[in-house]
């Protein structure tokens, strides 16, 4: 299969509609053989009760580039992918302006892989570091649901 990034980021933007993706304003803005980036506006609507980014935002952003990014690695006719655990360290506070998550594999196994997610300021600096474990499962027919 040849890699177009310019498909990649519309599929991903578009099955964002109507999501926690949209409500939070993440953007899909850049792709590559492994990894996926995304943005997302730092202002009130992310904020905690001390005008801070708040780290459940930083955290959906995670689980959000993340999971996305390994349905790159699967075939969705055949399978469906779930997050199964989170972890973030957060390392500097953030008021406004754009948020960065780059997520690179670690491990792309059958059923389960590993992303490290790196959300980083506009000047490059290191906001939170994620760990995002998703688990690859073969597609439920709808009935199933």
């Amino acid at each position: 299969m040849t890699f177009d990034k310019e498909k990649i980021l519309q599929y991903c933007n578009q099955i964002s509609e109507n999501t926690l993706m949209r409500t939070l304003n993440i953007l899909y803005t850049d792709a590559g053989e492994d990894y996926l980036v995304a943005t997302m506006p730092v202002n009130p609507s992310v904020h905690q009760p001390f005008g801070l980014l708040h780290g459940g935002a930083s955290v959906a952003l995670a689980e959000s580039v993340g999971s996305a990014a390994s349905l790159l690695y699967v075939n969705s006719e055949h399978s469906e992918v779930r997050g199964i655990e989170i972890s973030a360290n957060h390392l500097k506070a953030k008021r406004d302006g754009i948020v960065t998550a780059t997520a690179r594999i670690v491990h792309k196994g059958r059923s389960i892989h590993l992303w490290e997610i790196r959300i980083t300021d506009e000047i490059g600096n290191l906001i939170s570091l994620c760990k995002l474990t998703n688990m690859v499962l073969p597609k439920r027919k709808s009935e199933d649901k």
